[in-house]
């Protein structure tokens, strides 16, 4: 079979598995060049590499370099730094950035603040201030929702408050991962939906204000957990898609390089399926033609990148080489690097934060405590326990019993081993859409709904 007959522009779920499972190395390969080969002839600006000092990432750019020489010194590489990276991946990052780029290497910026802001408690009580005044209108569109940070800032000024940094995040405020946490909510949780792109004090006017109502039962059911639970994804927007982008349009970017794998997730899978390795989408600063996203180990499993590594003797990030005591009780290596903070998983078992109690102590403890997502898995416990795995234990040593019936918000931080590395089975998530995977490599927002990109 020839090597172009490997590469469509759609994929059946079989087609992949069949090439993930049963094509040799050396032909992923191949394939993976020919990828590239056919994406660098598309390219009318900038070409760059969308890095995250992680094994996969790392694979793509070596790929280029290796069998590309000439177009490599051409392609710049952008390094995510969210600002909540793992320090193993900062370093090897900043490395191998510098080694392999040189000034080609950039790291994104956080993105500061357009407008004054008022804190998430100081505008929760303008908005309650406002209500007890019957002077809603003040910030309230004609149809319950908010009108906007300005309308607080106005309302707060009016009354003669005097803003400061303790009641304001004021314009030219980075928006670093605690006003993401402070302003939106912790990343906990599942597929992100529409409403969690907006700011917290945005979705509680919705829910008490407005007279939208949804006649979906899983979205009234998912409102009613927010009502509770302050969670959001919107860190991964704000943190790492959006500097991103910005830099993109810096450097007049028209084509960027992913390490993104079908054999990853459901929604890579998704995404290479009706995507194939290459396609174009558009981007404001990209008048003449299309923007691509180019994705050339889409076919490869994490055993395909481990073999090349070890094939050609590459150093990679010591991250990997971490290890934790799984579930099952075998001892596993850190398997991706991504945020340190990321709790979007946790429903599932050897999750992120399960892990991070093991490898990284502090950061774990500053996520559950300083960070509040003890506070907030605690309220969805409360609400959403599973009642049928609960009542399926003995009475005597049974963790999530215990919890039941005695339990207060500190029972599930201390219980040994901690009781939020197996939430999932405390929980009962059905009919949420709380329970779904959450990708942040392959969705973005657009007009306030979920897309694959």
């Amino acid at each position: 079979m020839n090597i172009l007959d490997y590469i469509k522009p759609t994929y059946t779920f079989k087609e992949i598995n069949d090439y993930m499972k049963n094509l040799p190395l050396e032909v992923k390969e191949q394939i993976s060049v020919e990828v590239i080969r056919q994406a660098l002839s598309k390219s009318r600006h900038t070409i760059a590499i969308a890095f995250s000092g992680g094994k996969d990432s790392q694979v793509v750019a070596d790929l280029i370099e290796r069998n590309s020489p000439e177009d490599f010194s051409r392609v710049h590489c952008i390094f995510g730094n969210t600002g909540i990276e793992f320090p193993e991946s900062l370093r090897f990052a900043r490395k191998y950035g510098k080694e392999h780029f040189g000034d080609r290497f950039h790291e994104t910026m956080l993105l500061e603040l357009q407008e004054d802001e008022l804190r998430y408690d100081f505008a929760r009580q303008i908005v309650d201030q406002l209500e007890d005044e019957n002077a809603l209108e003040e910030i309230l569109k004609p149809d319950g929702k908010l009108k906007g940070q300005k309308a607080l800032v106005s309302a707060a000024l009016k009354r003669g408050y005097t803003l400061d940094r303790t009641n304001c995040f004021f314009k030219g405020h980075k928006m670093n991962f605690a006003y993401c946490v402070e302003q939106y909510g912790v990343p906990l949780l599942g597929k992100a939906t529409s409403k969690l792109d907006a700011h917290r004090i945005n979705i509680e006017c919705f829910l008490k204000y407005s007279q939208t109502d949804s006649k979906k039962d899983e979205l009234k059911e998912y409102y009613s957990i927010l009502r509770e639970c302050k969670f959001s994804q919107h860190c991964c927007k704000l943190l790492k898609k959006a500097p991103s982008e910005k830099l993109q349009a810096e450097l007049d970017v028209d084509m960027i390089f992913k390490g993104l794998m079908a054999s990853e997730s459901h929604s890579r899978m998704t995404s290479i399926s009706t995507r194939g390795h290459i396609f174009a989408s558009s981007r404001p600063h990209i008048t003449d033609g299309a923007f691509y996203h180019v994705n050339p180990i889409a076919l490869w499993t994490d055993d395909d990148v481990w073999a090349y590594i070890h094939k050609y003797d590459m150093e990679y990030s010591p991250l990997y080489d971490i290890t934790y005591i799984a579930e099952d009780g075998t001892e596993q290596h850190i398997k991706r690097n991504g945020c340190i903070m990321c709790g979007t998983d946790i429903q599932f078992k050897d999750n992120h934060l399960a892990v991070l109690r093991q490898t990284h102590p502090t950061a774990w403890r500053s996520c559950m405590e300083a960070f509040g997502y003890r506070d907030q898995l605690y309220k969805l416990f409360r609400l959403k326990k599973d009642k049928n795995i609960l009542s399926s234990f003995t009475d005597d040593g049974t963790k999530a019993r215990l919890i039941d019936r005695f339990g207060g918000v500190e029972t599930l931080l201390h219980a040994k081993p901690c009781a939020y590395d197996d939430f999932g089975e405390l929980v009962d998530l059905t009919g949420t859409g709380l329970e779904r995977e959450y990708d942040a490599e392959v969705l973005e927002m657009e007009d306030g709904q979920l897309k694959i990109i």
